[in-house]
């Protein structure tokens, strides 16, 4: 990147060959990386120093890109190409573990690997590390899962990947996961505790809803969103420290959360939604603090 002032004194910036290259990485169309090359002499070239595809391409646009290496896949139904000097495949688009292993090759790499029903009456209730995702319903009902343990290769937990899971008493999640979604521990009725990690920012709405044996939740410092339905009769649940981050709590977030005695409410807290603390064990405390509105105290 070269930087020159102009006669008004204004600064002037001209990328380099590298900068030029990182920036047309997120180009969206084979069109834009022409037109880039047709626009600016000095850009000219451009595609020529890739050595992997950055977009997806088809038998003109291939021509373009001639010193490709690794080639990227990124849709199902991508054109592949295996000429010129590709030795390398790299798969984005979402496969189940099952087709992964029948098509993994020596030189293919594969980005997003999905754990599937089909894929626990094949394999068992061991993710295996190259998972990266785990899909809707996964272990849903399954009343003998006792402990789970989420590899960290594990980016995302889908919704009610665990709900049901009735004998479900460990659990391990890692820092990887950025959101607890939609029912995902939902009605896990033996589950004593749990710990949020910090890359977790939201808790999406039922995530945590009628486990019945909750008494301890260590939430992280990240959590900014608490959904609807989060804690709704956790009626085991003492304590629960809200971080400073925390800006939102859902409706009915800690309804007939009986036992609730002790819970710590940041000044950071701008919504609270409604009926979040009705019949909870500390709703005449509650009702002390002016922040928070009547209606989150009934029904």
């Amino acid at each position: 990147m070269e930087n020159t002032t102009t006669p008004n004194n204004q600064l002037r910036i001209t990328l380099g060959h590298y900068a030029t290259m990182i920036i047309s990485m997120y180009f969206n169309d084979i069109k834009d990386f022409i037109n880039l090359e047709i626009g600016v002499k000095r850009y000219r070239g451009n595609m020529e120093r890739f050595h992997f595809n950055p977009i997806s391409l088809n038998k003109y646009s291939r021509k373009l890109f001639p010193n490709i290496e690794t080639f990227h896949i990124y849709n199902k139904d991508d054109e592949i190409f295996k000429d010129g000097r590709i030795f390398k495949k790299v798969i984005w688009y979402k496969v189940d573990y099952s087709t992964y292993l029948k098509k993994k090759e020596k030189w293919s790499v594969y980005k997003n690997i999905e754990y599937t029903k089909g894929d626990i009456w094949k394999y068992g209730n061991t993710i295996p590390l190259e998972v990266t995702s785990i899909i809707y319903g996964c272990f849903e009902g399954d009343e003998e899962l006792t402990s789970i343990t989420i590899p960290t290769t594990v980016k995302e937990i889908g919704s009610s990947c665990f709900s049901k899971c009735s004998s479900l008493t460990s659990v391990s999640i890692p820092s990887t996961i950025r959101e607890i979604e939609f029912r995902c521990f939902k009605e896990c009725t033996t589950l004593p505790s749990i710990i949020i990690p910090p890359s977790v920012s939201e808790m999406g709405n039922y995530c945590f809803g009628y486990c019945t044996r909750l008494s301890s939740i260590d939430l992280s410092s990240s959590v900014n969103k608490i959904g609807n339905y989060c804690f709704i009769e956790c009626s085991s649940l003492p304590s629960i420290n809200l971080p400073s981050s925390v800006c939102k709590i859902g409706d009915y977030c800690f309804y007939k959360c009986t036992s609730l005695t002790n819970i710590t409410i940041p000044s950071t807290i701008t919504s609270f939604g409604r009926s979040c603390f009705f019949k909870c064990g500390c709703e005449e405390m509650l009702k002390k603090n002016e922040r928070i509105p009547k209606e989150c105290f009934y029904e």
